[in-house]
């Protein structure tokens, strides 16, 4: 049996040893664990550097022996992108031909939902030729970007179409458009004087985008796209509710990001003025009712004019050679007033 008394001593004693060790060598016992941790740090952190890092295998010396360069891999372009050029070009020629050639408001409307599904929905809206604008503005003045081919092409494409048969894109190809059409209830009148000056807000957009891009200052055509988040089904509150105001009016008001906002809708207006093609009310000659006028939910049909006259596209093509020409001086002007407000305007930049 254990002594109950023993067996107490024996812890007493224990206890009572193990404070006067440590009061005899506690002083060098904190040094050595000051000692060890140090060495354990110096042995953790000494690898992780290159600061004592040789070669392995040093490189010969003599002169003759040049060191190959290191080759990366190119990273392969996306596929889809291209498939996006691929499909934008078949729609705007399917556009052209059922506006055109076959007169066919259904197939039109098929196409838009077709758009909207795949350029909307599925590609996230993104990239778009309404964007591209601010890419191919970028590549002129910045020497050290230049725009992938496919967002050339997505910017092109539609002018080109444009040139040739009138503003098919904007018919039944922009998914922006479209999404606005399947709002629409009942369209209100809009004054034309209303027209013209709620218009003016596109020039001053386009204008403004293309000056925050030239400057690198940020792309505000794809970051105010009031409809982006919807296409994504993400986005902020603000963005959100903006993409909203433009429904809600959108039920009344026939496509107002478009006729009032869009910067490259604007291109494309001017542009359909020389199009030798396009799209006419009636194959047949105008009686004069203006009942398409007043029908029309866009106000894209002015009233009723004279006779078109049969050489008027030569007229436009002149007009055109004397803007070509006017040209230089125009963006001489310009950058002697962007120069002047280049200080003010720097402060817009986060960099």
């Amino acid at each position: 049996m254990f002594d109950r008394r023993r067996l107490s001593l024996r812890c007493f004693q224990a206890c009572s040893i193990r404070p006067t060790v440590y009061a005899q060598g506690g002083k060098s016992t904190l040094m050595n664990r000051y000692i060890y941790m140090i060495i354990l740090l110096l042995f953790v952190w000494i690898p992780c550097t290159d600061l004592f890092a040789v070669e392995r295998f040093p490189p010969p010396e003599f002169e003759e022996h040049t060191l190959p360069e290191t080759v990366v891999p190119q990273v392969k372009p996306d596929v889809y992108q291209y498939i996006d050029v691929a499909v934008l070009l078949a729609a705007l020629s399917l556009a052209s031909y059922l506006a055109i050639k076959k007169r066919t408001r259904r197939g039109l409307f098929m196409l838009t939902i077709f758009s909207l599904i795949y350029f909307g929905f599925w590609r996230k809206g993104c990239i778009c030729p309404i964007g591209s604008v601010q890419n191919i503005t970028m590549t002129v003045f910045d020497s050290g970007y230049a725009a992938p081919l496919f967002v050339l092409l997505f910017f092109i494409l539609p002018l080109v179409f444009t040139l040739f048969f009138g503003r098919t894109f904007c018919a039944a190809v922009c998914p922006l458009g479209a999404i606005q059409d399947l709002v629409l209830l009942r369209s209100v009148f809009v004054p034309r004087w209303l027209q013209n000056t709620l218009r003016m807000i596109a020039y001053i957009y386009l204008g403004t985008a293309v000056l925050l891009a030239a400057t690198g200052s940020g792309f505000i055509i794809c970051r105010y796209d009031p409809f982006v988040s919807f296409f994504r089904r993400t986005g902020s509150i603000n963005m959100l509710v903006l993409g909203m105001t433009f429904l809600i009016t959108g039920i009344f008001i026939g496509r107002p990001y478009c006729r009032f906002f869009c910067p490259y809708g604007i291109i494309l207006r001017q542009l359909s003025r020389f199009s030798k093609r396009r799209v006419t009310i009636t194959p047949d000659e105008c009686i004069k009712c203006r009942l398409c006028e007043n029908a029309c939910p866009f106000g894209a049909i002015k009233e009723p004019s004279a006779k078109w006259p049969e050489y008027a596209h030569i007229k436009n093509k002149n007009r055109l050679a004397f803007l070509l020409i006017l040209l230089p001086l125009l963006i001489f002007a310009g950058g002697f007033i962007g120069k002047s407000i280049s200080g003010s305007a720097s402060r817009m930049n986060t960099t």
